[in-house]
């Protein structure tokens, strides 16, 4: 079928929930891929940071093929062997001690948010419930994380959502302070929120969030659902700041575009759980579980990692001199290859020109272009890509 023909099809089957382009992607390899029609682009958004090996990588593939050969699903009532060792190699190098695995991020934030309160109530009390997010945070779409999610337009048309959330301003501690009562359970942040606009978090501001739960008996909550495993130049966006929490979350990268969620916990806090206390029939099952050791695998041993550093500055750098030409962009920053450029325009519109010139990237908010290519993207492609961006901000800003 061609692109006309599947947007055709989607309109009239598939519920409108996204604002789509008027292309269907049907093949990926490293970072690009090809539409319906048979014409390339440049993807520098990944699946939305899901892609951050790029597309079809080859060990990726290669568990997928094999494991699908096995054994495609069992119960947790049974031990999985994939699922065992991925366990393994996350609590081994984040400094956690349990995972429990889950099919996406929103799935990863509801078990982050029953831990943290069957926790609290274990340990302070009944009436310890309420967990403090940041404004412009994104968590997910279920119920729960939506309540967590610190911005209003996700909110409209779904109240009532669950209570026991409150929102403060991202980066201002004092703030974060006065909203701290006894029902507080838990502080849940993303390191760099990444849906609200690519804005990190200041070091010594983390730093503070971390002392301030300690003193105060409460969890400290990292969402690196999209900013974790390498985006930002660390395996953990958290290592950056040398702060570590308490619950750490999970998903996208995690198994190379294989749907899957984590939640990962220090051991006492892990020990909240009992059986019966929270599930997930799909949750870490042989599939997902083997393609996540890949992945997981080919991060840390390949450098993409440190490839994510290195091109990452890069990419900033030259965004910044692309800016210089530009008055209407208004502030380019990130981590790694987390990047957002702030533009006084049509952000939405420029993204469009720049898909029909052979690159992917998307807006956020009406006024942000956010960046997120693989961490296997190369100067080379960096280079092609900010031409296009040029020739896109000359077109729609003058």
């Amino acid at each position: 079928m061609t692109n006309a023909e599947i947007a055709s099809l989607g309109k009239r089957y598939v519920m409108h929930t996204y604002n789509r382009y008027p292309i269907a992607l049907v093949r990926g390899q490293g970072t690009k891929v090809w539409d319906a029609d048979g014409r390339e682009y440049l993807d520098f958004i990944a699946g939305l940071g899901v892609n951050s090996l790029g597309h079809c990588h080859p060990r990726v593939v290669e568990a997928l093929r094999e494991q699908a050969g096995k054994l495609l699903h069992c119960s947790n009532l049974y031990w999985i062997e994939p699922q065992v060792e991925l366990a393994k190699i996350l609590v081994e190098h984040s400094g956690l001690g349990r995972a429990f695995f889950c099919n996406s991020g929103a799935e990863a934030v509801e078990a982050a948010i029953k831990l943290a309160r069957k926790y609290a109530k274990v340990y302070k009390g009944e009436n310890c419930f309420e967990i403090i997010t940041m404004r412009r945070s994104f968590h997910g779409r279920t119920l729960g994380a939506l309540a967590a999610t610190g911005q209003d337009k996700f909110h409209r048309g779904f109240e009532p959502l669950p209570p026991g959330f409150r929102y403060v301003p991202f980066n201002n501690l004092e703030a974060l302070k006065e909203a701290v009562t006894p029902e507080t359970c838990a502080v849940m942040l993303e390191p760099v929120q990444g849906e609200g606009g690519v804005y990190p978090a200041e070091k010594e501001y983390l730093k503070a969030v971390r002392k301030l739960c300690d003193e105060n008996g409460i969890l400290l909550i990292f969402d690196e659902i999209q900013c974790g495993l390498g985006r930002t130049g660390y395996l953990f966006a958290h290592q950056y700041y040398e702060v570590y929490p308490d619950i750490l979350t999970l998903a996208k990268a995690l198994a190379g575009g294989v749907p899957i969620g984590a939640m990962l916990a220090k051991e006492e806090v892990a020990q909240a759980f009992s059986p019966g206390d929270h599930a997930s029939t799909f949750g870490g099952n042989p599939l997902a579980a083997a393609c996540g050791v890949a992945a997981l695998r080919a991060l840390l041993e390949e450098g993409l990692v440190e490839n994510a550093r290195k091109q990452g500055e890069y990419l900033m750098e030259r965004l910044r001199d692309l800016a210089a030409k530009f008055p209407q962009v208004l502030e380019v920053r990130g981590r790694g290859l987390m990047v957002g450029v702030e533009i006084d325009g049509p952000a939405d519109r420029i993204a469009q020109v720049c898909l029909e010139k052979g690159l992917l990237i998307n807006a956020v908010h009406g006024r942000i272009l956010r960046f997120l290519p693989p961490l296997t993207v190369k100067k080379e492609e960096i280079d092609k890509a900010l031409e296009i961006l040029r020739k896109a901000l000359k077109e729609c800003l003058g």
